[in-house]
């Protein structure tokens, strides 16, 4: 066991590669990672993406401590989680920002739809209540450092015609709900696109398109030229990657403009 200076933290690097609580540290910087299953990641951890991870970066486990990040980030689904945009995403914050850590709290659950994501919701396939146990997590994660940020990419559950005329609104009180829960009325949020792979998915598309002018300090992450990994539902490991990468370039442009 060995010990590193984390700010105020102190990194306890065991065999878990956990943290150890001393108070708030203003700089180790949490995102919050929500929505379905592709936020989750379905891709294939191949020998490429196995390894992937950065020295800076955590991730909150299923039993609320905080270990080095990698492939998969979430535990929603366990036999099927893999690599999501998650990891990339928090590569690239940390990159961007050497002085800081970066924490990410996995909270995205597989096909649930966003009327699923509200206070006291129940999810009967996997038996969760994906915004209360959200909430849960994040609440953990504060007493640790500050949110910065949300990644929520999600829809494909509600992408229908007359599903998506209320996609917007809820959307937007999702929203309001986060940042007031973390006192952050302007905390930046990065909305995915659906795989332009599914053309069910362009009702849910069109919508997302609005949210930068409907939602104060929202950007929406493209997921033009991205592809399935064969079941056209959900991004191979390369796309989820990629889209990862814009997750965060997105970000940065938030985080700046502020």
């Amino acid at each position: 066991m060995y010990k590193i200076a984390f700010g105020l933290f102190l990194l306890v690097f065991c065999s878990s590669t956990s943290i150890a609580q001393t108070k708030v540290d203003p700089n180790f910087h949490i995102y919050l990672l929500m929505g379905q299953s592709n936020m989750a990641g379905r891709g294939e951890i191949t020998a490429e993406f196995k390894d992937e991870g950065h020295p800076n970066l955590f991730m909150l486990t299923a039993d609320g401590k905080w270990a080095l990040a990698k492939h998969p980030v979430h535990y929603d689904k366990p036999k099927v989680s893999g690599v999501g945009p998650g990891l990339s995403f928090g590569i690239d914050m940390s990159k961007a920002d050497p002085t800081v850590k970066i924490g990410l709290v996995p909270c995205a659950v597989g096909g649930t739809a966003i009327e699923r994501w509200q206070p006291g919701a129940f999810d009967e396939a996997t038996k969760t209540h994906p915004y209360d146990d959200a909430l849960s997590r994040i609440r953990e994660a504060m007493k640790y450092g500050v949110v910065k940020g949300v990644i929520w990419h999600q829809g494909e559950s509600n992408s229908t015609e007359k599903k998506s005329l209320l996609y917007l609104a809820q959307l937007d009180t999702l929203i309001k709900r986060i940042r007031t829960e973390v006192g952050n009325p302007k905390l930046p949020v990065v909305v995915g696109e659906l795989g332009r792979y599914n053309e069910n998915y362009k009702y849910i598309n069109e919508v997302i398109a609005k949210v930068p002018s409907s939602i104060p300090f929202t950007a929406v992450a493209t997921s033009e030229g991205l592809i399935h990994k064969g079941d056209q539902t959900h991004f191979d490991a390369a796309s989820a990657t990629i889209l990862g990468h814009r997750f965060a370039a997105k970000m940065m442009t938030l985080l700046k403009s502020k």
